[in-house]
Parts: C-alpha cells; sequence; structure tokens
C-alpha cells in the first residue's frame, strides 16, 4: 500500500496519472482522500494527481499531537520530498483549505497554485473564533459524538445517500483526534498567511451568502480568483464536480 514515512508518522496516499501540472488533493477535517474522487478520476486522465489521508484520518497514523494547521502543512512538504512531487496545484477543501494556504506562505516555492474549495475561515471574523471555542467545547464534552453528527449533518448533501456517507466518513475519527484539530484553529493566523502566498489562487465557495469573505480576500490577495458553484451545499466537489472540475479546469488554462 502507498504510504510515505515522514519524520515521526505514515501518511497514507494515491497517485495515479502523468502531466503536469500534478494536483495534490488535501481533505477536510474528519475526511480522506475519498472526499476527492470524481476529481481524483478525472483529472488523472491528463495530470498526475496525488490524494492524501492527513495525520489522524484515513490510512495514515495518528499520533498523539500535532494537530495544527501548520502540522498538516509540515506534513505535506514532506510527502512532495518523498514522494517526488514538485509544483503541485494544491486543492484544499474545508480545512484541507486552510491547510493550502499555510503551505503556500511556509513553503513558498513548493505549489504553483492554489484551489481552495469552500475553505474555513482564513481573515477569520471574531464569531468564527466563537464558533470554533464552543465546537471544542462541545466535542470535548459527554455529549461530543452526538454533537459531532449534527455538525457534520449540516455540512452534508442534498442527495440523502451521498449526506449519510458523507455523516459516516467523518463520524469514523476518533473525537479526542477530532476535537484537538478544532481546538488549534483559532491558533493560526490565516490572514497573514494568505498574504505571504505568492501564487495565483482561486477560492470556489458553495454559496452566495458564503462569499463576503472574499472581498475581505480579495484586499489581502487582488488576484484572487472567486467562483460559486450553483445546487450543492459544502461538499460542492462530491455533489456538482462538473462544475468544480470545469472551474478548476479554467482556472489551470489561464493563470499557469
Amino acid at each position: 500500500m502507498p504510504y510515505a514515512d515522514l519524520a515521526e508518522l505514515r501518511i497514507y496516499y494515491e497517485r495515479a496519472g502523468s502531466g503536469e501540472p500534478e494536483l495534490l488533493f488535501v481533505p477536510g477535517w474528519c475526511c480522506d482522500h475519498t472526499a476527492f474522487l470524481p476529481q481524483f478520476e478525472h483529472f488523472s486522465q491528463a495530470h498526475a494527481v496525488t490524494a492524501v489521508d492527513l495525520r489522524g484520518c484515513g490510512q495514515s497514523d495518528a499520533p498523539e499531537d500535532g494537530y495544527g494547521i501548520p502540522d498538516f502543512a509540515g506534513d505535506l512538504a514532506q510527502l512532495c520530498e518523498a514522494v517526488g512531487i514538485e509544483k503541485p496545484v494544491v486543492v484544499g477543501h474545508s480545512l484541507g483549505g486552510m491547510i493550502a494556504v499555510e503551505l503556500g506562505a511556509r513553503y513558498p516555492a513548493l505549489p504553483s497554485a492554489l484551489v481552495l474549495l469552500d475553505p474555513g475561515p482564513i481573515d477569520s471574523l471574531p464569531e468564527d473564533v466563537q464558533h470554533f471555542d464552543a465546537a471544542a467545547e462541545q466535542l470535548a464534552g459527554p455529549g461530543g459524538e452526538d454533537f459531532r453528527r449534527l455538525w457534520v449533518e449540516d455540512m452534508g448533501a442534498r442527495d440523502e445517500e451521498l449526506a449519510r456517507w458523507i455523516i459516516d466518513l467523518m463520524s469514523a475519527v476518533p473525537l479526542p483526534t477530532a476535537t484537538a484539530v478544532i481546538r488549534q484553529l483559532n491558533d493560526w493566523n490565516g490572514r497573514d498567511a494568505f498574504g505571504l502566498c505568492a501564487v495565483p489562487a482561486l477560492l470556489i465557495r458553495a454559496a452566495l451568502g458564503a462569499s463576503p469573505d472574499a472581498l475581505r480576500l480579495r484586499k489581502i490577495k487582488p488576484d484572487l480568483e472567486v467562483a460559486i458553484t450553483v445546487g450543492a451545499g459544502h461538499f460542492h466537489q462530491l455533489e456538482v464536480p462538473e462544475q468544480v472540475n470545469a472551474m478548476i479546469e479554467r482556472f489551470l488554462a489561464v493563470s499557469l
């Protein structure tokens, strides 16, 4: 099975296709590489593609600590070196979008571009900080498992079968690991990190109501491209892959 042996842990990944630029798919909170299956299959026809399980998720090792966004970014940088991934387009969903930003800031020579699929807060507002603090307390409490299932139900798809699959996927990660990630989100300075990202970037939001942050992010990075999918929720890469894939293809064609 394909594992990358990093300094302190093993990271599971799947790789296919050939052709430049390579696409590196980074899943969100409590998700694994399967959250990008439509993109993995589509882009492998013309590009090299790699999808990973972050530490603590899927088939990767689950150490007791190291669940901050800089830790995840460091894992990805080590993975790229170990596997031989050069100048990838880093495609991150939700938490994975935040990790992609940190990777672009911390390792500026590594990515060729960033694609942020409905990322978590990059330029956090006070209500975002309060939201994650409260969620961490709920997850750590006696009703943590019930709270997580209710929380991820709100992230689910309009298709009932797909929504159940997402809920089961996200509920499979050990709760202490899931809680550790949420506890450290507010430690991340996404605004400064995004300001250090010099490569082209595409933000794809799942709804117009979630897009006001695009105006704030464009003040930080004026060349940011922005798009909105139609008829889908937070997991739009699974619900409307034809839209997401076309947006990524257009971005690559005009930006690289």
